[in-house]
């Protein structure tokens, strides 16, 4: 009697599954669209982004050239002038 019930719950189970399959399969798919979605948005903040610093470096480029280039010579005087043990 025992098998005959947990069998019967099976098929109930299996007939549910079939039952709901198409709402599963909407679920899936929506959940599926809303994380390309979320992808596209990133991959497009992260372009703009990008876009913004390289922009944002070049029109800056009068400004941090000379002062890396002072920054290279101070390191290169710093290092010529230092004793050995």
């Amino acid at each position: 009697m025992k098998t005959f019930l947990k069998v019967l719950l099976l098929v109930l189970f299996a007939l549910l599954a079939l039952k709901l399959l198409p709402l599963t399969l909407a679920i899936g798919f929506l959940l599926g669209l809303a994380i390309v979605a979320v992808a596209v948005l990133g991959l497009s903040l992260l372009a703009v982004i990008l876009a913004a610093a390289i922009f944002m470096g070049a029109v800056l480029s009068p400004i941090w050239l000379p002062v890396l280039a002072l920054l290279g010579l101070i390191a290169l005087i710093k290092r010529t002038n230092r004793t050995t043990a």
